[in-house]
């Protein structure tokens, strides 16, 4: 069996056993889920936003490849198309966070983060599970949704909802819910939006019907037998009937402008009125000594002359 120089084998090294899953450290799992961007894998920087799903974008970086048309290629961020499908985080900093390379003796603290909760001072760190209120934006830990119990939005004071709560970076389980959620949602939307157009169209159709029966009761001076004649002849009827509805409502308004001068002119005449004098009358092209004053001959005219 060997054993030459006095060694004993273990059960380890003469037996095979099954290889053990190998484990991601925790800590490292949750440094590229909470400090990184989804989409690009650069840190995170303010201002920082988060989707429907709870995964950690950099805005500026997912508005680029919205407008770049780049964001469908992305696995991470292939759901977002617009502002609609994420919400600004309204996130709170962490002054023990040293940012850069630890140098010397200083301890560097893997736990701490760039932000914090800002009612429990816990670290965002993944350790401790994060809520968004997507009606305002707020981000804090659910130990402090736990521990404060209020009906309002625990940083602002705003509207809260339960059911518009999300979780930031939530496990597969709660992962695969949202998912669903959001699919159940776009459904509903497309639904609506069919029966709209269903309900537009069919009043279209009621409308056109209306105005066929309309131009059918007019009657027909076409020589030409055919629902082609009639339809030609109802529709210069209802031209003739618009052409009539424009006139009258030129003649009314003309009438009534006419009229509107003449009293405008009643009233603002200067030698019709009572309170001015006549030698401020005089003093206007309007009085009667200005329209019998004698005018030059053509020839000898002078524009001197009075």
């Amino acid at each position: 069996m060997g054993a030459d120089g006095g060694t004993i084998p273990k059960r380890c090294e003469l037996v095979q056993q099954k290889k053990k899953k190998e484990k991601l450290d925790k800590h490292v799992k949750n440094a590229t889920k909470w400090r990184n961007c989804q989409l690009t894998q650069l840190p995170l920087k303010k201002p920082v936003i988060a989707c429907r799903f709870g995964k950690l974008y950099n805005k500026e970086d997912v508005i680029n490849a919205i407008l770049s048309k780049t964001i469908s290629k992305s696995a991470a961020a292939s759901h977002i198309k617009g502002p609609r499908d994420f919400v600004e985080l309204k996130l709170t900093d962490n002054k023990d966070f040293k940012k850069g390379d630890v140098k010397g003796d200083d301890y560097n603290d893997v736990n701490q983060t760039e932000f914090i909760c800002p009612i429990t001072n816990v670290p965002m760190n993944g350790i401790q599970s994060f809520l968004v209120n997507w009606q305002c934006g707020c981000v804090y830990s659910e130990k402090a949704q736990q521990e404060v119990k209020s009906a309002n939005c625990h940083v602002c004071g705003g509207p809260y909802d339960a059911t518009k709560m999300v979780i930031l970076n939530p496990e597969p389980e709660q992962l695969e819910l949202y998912k669903l959620k959001w699919e159940a949602e776009k459904a509903e939307k497309a639904a609506a939006k069919k029966d709209k157009a269903k309900k537009t169209a069919e009043k279209m159709e009621a409308a056109a019907g209306y105005s066929g029966l309309t131009s059918s009761d007019q009657p027909s001076n076409s020589s030409a037998p055919g629902t082609s004649g009639m339809t030609g002849i109802g529709k210069n009827v209802d031209i003739k009937r618009k052409l009539e509805i424009a006139k009258l409502a030129g003649s009314s308004s003309s009438s009534s402008s006419d009229k509107k001068a003449e009293k405008r002119k009643a009233t603002s005449d200067i030698q019709s009125d009572p309170t001015k004098s006549d030698t401020y009358k005089k003093l206007f092209t309007t009085c009667e000594a200005a329209k019998n004053k004698t005018e030059g001959h053509w020839v000898t005219y002078n524009p001197l002359y009075y």
